[in-house]
């Protein structure tokens, strides 16, 4: 069994775009997840505002990778790699619709349990067909749940409310990140949160 600290000199060295802050990802400037402008007013514009943060920092973990880069199980023992990534998290997002009413849930999207991650192969039909699911699982999403106006509404079979269906959405893209951050270091060495 081979461990990461077995790995010596295979282990990629580390780097950051970021020239002000080194542990950054890019600098304060060019950073498309900050901006100047005042925190949104309420609570869905909120929840919304750091639900497109944490799509954006995935999507921005994941560029200027190959398709055998996005797809390497970068920390072993785990099955995890950024293509699995993205792959899960459309599979989630289309999980969490099925929350919203009292039908079936809508067929998995790669199959059975865990081929989220288990065919994230590095090929680029596979890359791609990744991003289409995860856009249009997300677009079908965010639609599906701005039809309810009462974030206190409680909709399905578990009587769940709309607003805990978005922190459970945040909740899912923030873990998600954060092993990006780890998958996306033991890749290519690129730092930051």
């Amino acid at each position: 069994m081979t461990r990461m600290s077995d790995l010596g000199d295979q282990q990629p060295a580390r780097w950051t775009e970021a020239t002000v802050y080194p542990d950054m990802w890019t600098d304060p400037d060019n950073d498309p997840r900050d901006s100047d402008s005042t925190s949104p007013d309420g609570e869905l514009a909120t929840l919304t505002d750091f639900l497109s943060s944490y799509r954006m920092t995935l999507r921005m973990k994941c560029e200027g990778l190959s398709p055998e880069q996005l797809a390497r199980r970068s920390v072993p023992p785990s099955t995890m790699s950024l293509l699995g990534l993205v792959r899960h998290l459309a599979m989630v997002e289309r999980d969490w619709r099925g929350w919203l009413t009292h039908d079936d849930p809508l067929p998995r999207l790669y199959g059975k349990k865990d081929a989220d991650f288990h065919g994230a192969v590095g090929e680029q039909a596979v890359v791609d067909a990744a991003y289409a699911d995860l856009e249009r699982e997300q677009a079908a999403t965010d639609a599906a749940l701005a039809a309810f106006e009462d974030l206190g509404e409680r909709v399905g079979k578990d009587g769940i409310a709309i607003r805990e269906l978005l922190v459970h959405r945040i909740d899912e893209y923030a873990r998600h990140s954060g092993h990006a951050d780890l998958l996306r270091e033991c890749v290519d060495g690129r730092v930051g949160q």
